[in-house]
């Protein structure tokens, strides 16, 4: 499995957690199901956007890259995720990109124009065939940037030739670097194979760079370069698209500074993983509550003396079965959260009768149910710690009642301000809603909108 990682020129959002989150749980489910998962996530540390970035910070490119690798790794190691197989840096894999390029130039899919090297779109029959695109209709309909280059406006970089103050390689056709779709294809054939079971990412990836990887991949090798596309779908915040622009960027660091991390994981999982999700309070507070009880189950278990340990049967039971059955329909991380939900609901009432039927096989029912939700628990990544430790730790760092960033408040009220106006009352009440949630009060005045906590 091949999954795009993230070009490494600012801190990880709450976007590119879902993407990392989604593939390690696909990862996790297939390694409980006894297979034997060779799992490929790699870096983009050299790109436009990262020069572009270190030349306004006035930062080396490479150190850019490598502090927010460090702080990618910070965040999804608290989201507990796991390492994958291989994470390679396209700039470890320079000589194999050569080595691609050149049998693109040999077998007539690619041309030289001044140190530049393009991949031919037309002379790749098949472009077009993952995104449902065709070239013919694009060309008509092209907005694109008129580049004398270029045989055809959808041509696209191989190899760029250097320019003054950019890091550059030597290659057969002069010093330069990488474009950004060769680097994951020439990566995804040096640690994979030429054809490889599963390529994923974020569905923004599916046009141009997924298709770019096609064309290039089977034009060198002539053989098909993946079986199974995966594509997760994006993150609105407060049913708005995520972006710099809309000031709702939302970065991972931060909101692990309100919400327990195996909370944002197990929201990361409450819709199935080709749909889109929708960031909010009271989504957060929902995992959140989703999330206490499980551990207060676990908890309760520990209080009451309840030895399982005699009772833990030799085979999974019915709720391990309907998980994987929910996991196996395309993994639907959403329904088997719902069977997780139900396992602890069976759990606490079999609990609850445990002081009137303390018989064996009632202690064995319990053990069951606990043992599935602890196997469903694993493949979702979530209840890493004892009960007693995750209540500390959410005490400890004042997440058990959440703090209010001023900051949000006063962007949501500026939203409602400017939905009002637009006479939008139907946003603007939402909003009003959202806050209401959030324990805010709002003073409607001649000068403004005023706002402050409940008591």
């Amino acid at each position: 499995m091949y999954v795009c990682g993230p070009t490494v020129y600012d801190s990880s959002h709450i976007g590119h957690a879902r993407s990392v989150v989604v593939f390690d749980v696909i990862a996790r489910y297939f390694k409980s199901q006894g297979f034997e998962v060779t799992y490929v996530r790699n870096f983009t540390d050299i790109d436009d956007k990262i020069i572009r970035r270190a030349n306004e910070l006035g930062v080396d490119p490479e150190d850019l890259a490598e502090k927010y690798i460090h702080e990618f790794y910070e965040d999804m190691d608290a989201l507990n995720v796991e390492r994958a197989s291989f994470e390679p840096k396209a700039t470890d894999h320079i000589p194999g990109i050569i080595n691609v390029i050149q049998r693109l130039l040999e077998r007539g899919y690619a041309y030289r124009t001044n140190g530049d090297v393009f991949y031919s779109v037309d002379s790749f029959h098949a472009y077009g065939k993952l995104s449902g695109r065709k070239l013919e209709e694009m060309e008509a309909g092209a907005r694109v940037d008129v580049d004398e280059r270029k045989r055809n406006p959808f041509d696209f970089a191989l190899w760029k030739s250097a320019k003054p103050g950019e890091p550059f390689w030597d290659s057969p056709w002069g010093n330069g670097r990488p474009g950004w779709h060769i680097e994951c294809s020439a990566m995804s054939i040096a640690l994979l194979g030429e054809t490889i079971d599963i390529h994923g990412g974020g569905k923004d990836l599916v046009f141009p760079h997924h298709e770019n990887e096609i064309a290039q991949s089977e034009a060198a090798f002539g053989k098909p370069f993946v079986k199974y596309w995966i594509h997760n779908g994006f993150i609105n915040i407060n049913q708005e698209k995520m972006s710099k622009s809309l000031g709702n960027f939302m970065k991972v660091k931060d909101i692990l500074k309100t919400y327990h991390p195996e909370a944002v994981r197990l929201f990361l999982l409450s819709k199935h993983y080709r749909s889109p999700i929708d960031f909010t309070m009271p989504s957060m507070d929902e995992a959140t509550s989703n999330l206490d009880k499980v551990y207060a189950l676990l908890s309760r278990i520990e209080e009451m003396g309840v030895n399982l340990k005699d009772g833990i049967p030799a085979a999974a039971g019915k709720g391990w079965e309907r998980f994987c059955k929910a996991m196996d329909n395309d993994f639907n991380t959403a329904q088997g959260i719902s069977v997780l939900l139900e396992e602890v609901r069976n759990a606490n009432r079999l609990l609850d009768e445990f002081h009137e039927i303390a018989l064996p096989d009632h202690i064995t029912a319990i053990a069951s149910d606990v043992m599935d939700i602890h196997a469903m628990c694993d493949v979702l990544g979530i209840i890493t710690m004892k009960p007693e430790v995750y209540f500390e730790s959410k005490r400890s760092k004042g997440l058990e009642k959440q703090e209010v960033d001023p900051e949000t408040v006063e962007r949501l009220i500026q939203e409602r301000t400017e939905a009002r106006n637009e006479k939008n009352w139907q946003k603007a009440d939402e909003i009003r809603a959202t806050l209401e949630k959030m324990n805010i009060s709002l003073e409607d005045r001649e000068d403004g909108t005023i706002w402050k906590m409940r008591s």
